[in-house]
Formats: C-alpha cells, sequence, structure tokens
C-alpha cells in the first residue's frame, strides 16, 4: 500500500510539475525573448535562450513615445489601481456587511438583483456608460476608471465577502451590543479586522483586474500622458509600419512583476479568503 500511495504521490506531482511548466512557458518565452534583438525574435521563436544578451529593449522601452516615458505609464497605471482597489473594498465590504447582519425590507430582491448584475456581459454596457461618462465630463479623464468602483455594487466582491462574514460567529455581534456598541462599531471593531483575509484576496483580485483593464482605458483615455500600461503597450505594435517587439516584450516584463510579486506575498492570505473559513478554532 505505501508503495502504491508513493507510486500515486510521484506521478501526481510529475503531472502538476508538467502543467505548470506548460502554464508558465508563454511567460518564460516573453521574459527571454525581451533579451533578444527585436529582428530575431521570431525568426528564432524555437529557441528559448538568446544567442547574444542585449539590454537595449529594456531602455528604449522605457524611453516611451512622444516624450512621454513608461514610467509615466507606470505611474497612471499604479494610480488607477490602487484607487480603484481601496473604493471596491470600501464599498464591497459595507454592503457586504448589511446583506450578512442587517435585516431590512427588499433585502432578497437587491441581493437577487447584484446576484443579476454579475451575469450581464460588461460589453452591453459600454455604449450606455460611455454617453453617461460624456455627459458627465469625465470622458478623458481618470473619473471613468475609479469613480465607479468606489460607490457601485462589484458583486463579485460583495458576496466574497458576504461569505466570509457569516463565518464569523454572531455571538461575538451580541455580545459587542450588550457592550453598547451600535451597527457601526461592530463592522469597525470586529468585523473588519476578522475578514482581513477576504479583504486581501478581493484587493488582489481587483488590483489584478485594473492593472490589466485594456478595455476601459482604450475608450475613456485619449491624452498619452494619461495612458496606462495596458493601453501603453499597444503603442509599440504598429501594423502599417515596423513593430518594436523586442521593447513591447521588455515592458510587458515590468508590468506582470507587481502582479507577481502580490501573489508572493500575499498566498497565504488569499487561499484563506477565497475558502472563506471564517474563525478558525
Amino acid at each position: 500500500m505505501k508503495t502504491k500511495r508513493r507510486a500515486g504521490a510521484v506521478i501526481y506531482h510529475i503531472l502538476v510539475c508538467g502543467f505548470g511548466l506548460v502554464m508558465l512557458y508563454p511567460l518564460f518565452w516573453m521574459f527571454m525573448s525581451s533579451f533578444k534583438e527585436t529582428n530575431t525574435i521570431f525568426t528564432t521563436a524555437g529557441s528559448l535562450i538568446p544567442k547574444s544578451f542585449t539590454f537595449e529593449n529594456y531602455a528604449n522601452g522605457w524611453r516611451g513615445f512622444a516624450g512621454v516615458s513608461f514610467g509615466q505609464f507606470f505611474k497612471n497605471s499604479l494610480f488607477v489601481a490602487v484607487l480603484g482597489t481601496v473604493g471596491t473594498l470600501a464599498s464591497s465590504a459595507c454592503v457586504a456587511f448589511g446583506f450578512a447582519r442587517c435585516e431590512f425590507k427588499g433585502k432578497k430582491i437587491l441581493f437577487g438583483a447584484m446576484l443579476a448584475s454579475m451575469m450581464l456581459p460588461g460589453q452591453i454596457l459600454m455604449v450606455p456608460q460611455y454617453l453617461w461618462y460624456e455627459k458627465l465630463g469625465w470622458v478623458g479623464s481618470f473619473a471613468p476608471l475609479i469613480v465607479p468602483f468606489c460607490f457601485a455594487i462589484q458583486g463579485f466582491f460583495v458576496y466574497l465577502m458576504m461569505n466570509f462574514i457569516e463565518g464569523i460567529p454572531k455571538e461575538l455581534d451580541e455580545a459587542a451590543k450588550i457592550d453598547g456598541c451600535s451597527y457601526y462599531g461592530i463592522f469597525g471593531r470586529i468585523i473588519l479586522p476578522l475578514m482581513s483575509p477576504a479583504l486581501i484576496t478581493g484587493g488582489i483580485f481587483s488590483f489584478m483586474w485594473r492593472w490589466d483593464d485594456f478595455m476601459s482605458a482604450l475608450l475613456y483615455i485619449n491624452d498619452a500622458d494619461k495612458y496606462p500600461v495596458s493601453l501603453a503597450l499597444k503603442l509599440f505594435c504598429d501594423p502599417g509600419s515596423s513593430s518594436d517587439y523586442g521593447a513591447m516584450f521588455a515592458m510587458a516584463t515590468l508590468s506582470v512583476i507587481p502582479i507577481v510579486l502580490i501573489f508572493i506575498f500575499f498566498q497565504k492570505y488569499l487561499v484563506d479568503g477565497i475558502a472563506t473559513s471564517g474563525l478558525k478554532g
């Protein structure tokens, strides 16, 4: 039996490692291609290791376009991602607490409407949202990329946090009420500190989605000084003339680093938040 278990474990780990290598291969290819000369990237696509390493792609990519360095694009993406994530977490946590702990009329209807909103494709909302933001004078600014996530309900994050809050014993709420805490006190002093895994999990997903958001930036940003990284990378590819794929892969490699670091440092909280385990004895 022990031999069979060991053989099964070995086969399992071999399959998992092989699948992991297949998933990571495109990223590794992009990273290695960033050190190749642009005119040799696709002619030597079958070879991962460059014949001669060059850092010129990183220098050319960081130089940017029209006097705007790629550092400015990173600042724009960081500004949008951080503010959008903070707004998403704050609004979603308040709504999740209301659904999980408060009783009010129309609660089931509102909860059903929130779940229904998660099923709507984003493409359906593009035209009405654009017309609305245009009337507000937001087109051409960061407002459409930040403000909606600070006040609009994000169904996925609300549902994630609500499940986590429901795993926290209600006896803690009752004890706090006896001590004179209001709903605001219960939320701020008890629920919010205990739901940190769910908040970190939601923050990781929100930051990643805001950082990689290409379509919203394409619709609402028309000034190169305000381009985020996701939109600026497209400028390296010009179908009408030559494309600097080496610089594009170099900057794409740098753009992946923040997401990778977030996953490395917050992996423990990510697992706890997805599991929505609540309090552990």
